[in-house]
C-alpha cells in the first residue's frame, strides 16, 4: 500500500509523522515534504512507512556522503543538513517536555561541534566470512564498509588495515582511540592471534570481556587540561571534542563552587566530577561499574585531586547520609527510578544538574522534580550527529 502524503513534524527514532486516517510514521522524510510513502505495518493506532518517491524536496535534502547509507543501520540524518538536523531534534525535545512532562519550556542555545569524523569509539561488527563493518538495518547481517565517515581518522585507519586480516573467530572489535588505539574484542581466538591483530592494526592493547588485557589497557584524552585514562571496559563520550565544551560549559555555570560539595550519581570515570572537584570543596562520585571507578581513582591520582572519592555503587543503593549543594544527574536511557527520584527530593540540593540521553524519559522526571524545582535552563546537545539520538543539559533549582 502507497500513499501521497505532506510530513510534518518530527519525532524520536528517526521518523516524521503525518496524519492520513491515523498516524503515519515516514523514514526517510523531512517536514513539509511531499512524499509518496510505503506502508509496511499498519497497526490499530498508526501505520509505519518509508519514503520511495519524493514528490516536493525540502530546501534541507542533501546528497549524503556515505555509499552505505540506508544500508548500514548506523545512521539515520545524513540525508538532512546539519542544521535542520538540529532545529528538529530540539522540536524533538520541546515536544516532549510539553506532551510527557506538560512543561512550556524555552531552549538555549544548541551545543554543537563537528557533525563527521568525531567519534573517538566504534564497536564494528565481524561477519562469519570476516567482513568488518556494522550491521544491517534491522538485521544481524553485517554490511562490509571502507570507512565511517563519523570516525576520526584514525580509527579508519584501524579500520581499513583490519581488512586485510584474517578475522575469523572474531564476533565484534570496539575500538576506543585517544592518545593511542587500543579496542575490547569478542572472540574464540587465541592470544597469539590476538597480538598478530594489535599488531597488524596498530593498536596498543587488545582486552577481553574477562577483564583481561594484552598490551596496554587505557587511552589517555584531554579533559580540558586534565589527563583523563579509560579502559574498554568504562563508558566515555564518543564525541570527546563536544564533550570537552559541555563539560566547561558545566564548570562555568556552576561557578562560584568555592565551599560547595558535589553529588555525582553516575559519575562513570569522573567526566563531569573531576572538572568540578578542580573547584568545589568536595564531590562524591558514585558509580557502580567497577572499572570506571578504578578509572576514576587513577584519573585523581593522576591529577593531584584529593577532594573527590569515588564510590562503588548503583545510585540506587547509595545510601545519601550527608548534605549536599549539588546533585549531578547524568543516568541511562530509562533516566531515574523511583528510587533514585525520591533519594533526590527528599536530599533537596539547592542545584540539580541532569544531562540526558533519552527526551522521553527526562520529560517524565521533569514533571516530578517541577514540584519543586524550576527549570533554569534547558538545551539540546548533539552528541550524535547524523543520527536520530537527542541529548539533553537541564540546570535546576530549588524554588
Amino acid at each position: 500500500m502507497s500513499l501521497v502524503i505532506k510530513a510534518q513534524s518530527p519525532v524520536y527514532g528517526g521518523y516524521v509523522i503525518a496524519r492520513e486516517d491515523g498516524v503515519i510514521f515516514i523514514r526517510g522524510a523531512i517536514p513539509d515534504e511531499v512524499v509518496e510513502v510505503s506502508i509496511s505495518e499498519k497497526k490499530r493506532d498508526y501505520s509505519i512507512g518509508t519514503v520511495t518517491n519524493i514528490l516536493e524536496p525540502s530546501p534541507y535534502r542533501i546528497t549524503p556522503p556515505c555509499p552505505v547509507f540506508g544500508i548500514c543501520g548506523g545512521c539515520h540524518l545524513q540525508f538532512i543538513s546539519y542544521d535542520k538536523q538540529v532545529s528538529m531534534k530540539e522540536e524533538i525535545l520541546l515536544d516532549s517536555m510539553q506532551r510527557i512532562g506538560g512543561i512550556e519550556a524555552s531552549l538555549s542555545e544548541a551545543l554543537t561541534e563537528r557533525d563527521y569524523h568525531y567519534r573517538h569509539r566504534a564497536q564494528f561488527k565481524i561477519s562469519p566470512k570476516g567482513e568488518i563493518g556494522f550491521y544491517r538495518e534491522g538485521t544481524r547481517d553485517v554490511v562490509a564498509i571502507e570507512e565511517c565517515p563519523l570516525m576520526i581518522q584514525e580509527i579508519n585507519l584501524v579500520l581499513r588495515q583490519a581488512k586485510g586480516m584474517k578475522l575469523s573467530g572474531l564476533k565484534e572489535i570496539h575500538v576506543s582511540y585517544g592518545d593511542t588505539g587500543i579496542a575490547l574484542v569478542k572472540a574464540k581466538s587465541s592470544a597469539a592471534d590476538m597480538e598478530n591483530l594489535m599488531a597488524g592494526v596498530g593498536l596498543s592493547g587488545i582486552a577481553f570481556g574477562n577483564g583481561e588485557s594484552i598490551g596496554k589497557d587505557y587511552i589517555r584524552l584531554d579533559l580540558n587540561g586534565l589527563q583523563y585514562t579509560i579502559t574498554p571496559w568504562s563508558f566515555f563520550q564518543a564525541h570527546w571534542n563536544l564533550n570537552k565544551k559541555v563539560v566547561e560549559l558545566i564548570v562555568n555555570e556552576l561557578q562560584p563552587l568555592d565551599g560547595i560539595r558535589v553529588l555525582d550519581l553516575y559519575a562513570g570515570a569522573g567526566n563531569f566530577s573531576l572538572p568540578l572537584a578542580v573547584h568545589a570543596s568536595q564531590v562524591v562520585a558514585v558509580e557502580e561499574n567497577p572499572h570506571a571507578v578504578e578509572d576514576g581513582q587513577r584519573n585523581a591520582g593522576l591529577n593531584n585531586i584529593k577532594n573527590c572519592r569515588f564510590i562503588k555503587s548503583s545510585a540506587e543503593k547509595y545510601k545519601i547520609n550527608e548534605k549536599f549543594d549539588i546533585v549531578f544527574l547524568d543516568p541511562p536511557r530509562p533516566g531515574l527510578t523511583s528510587e533514585v527520584m525520591k533519594k533526590i527530593t527528599d536530599l533537596s540540593p539547592k542545584k540539580i544538574v541532569y544531562v540526558s540521553c533519552n527526551p522521553a524519559t527526562l520529560a517524565r522526571d521533569f514533571k516530578k522534580l517541577n514540584e519543586k524545582y524550576n527549570i533554569d535552563s534547558l538545551r539540546m546537545i548533539d552528541f550524535f550527529p547524523n543520527t536520530y539520538h537527542v541529548e539533553a543539559l537541564a540546570f535546576l533549582s530549588l524554588r
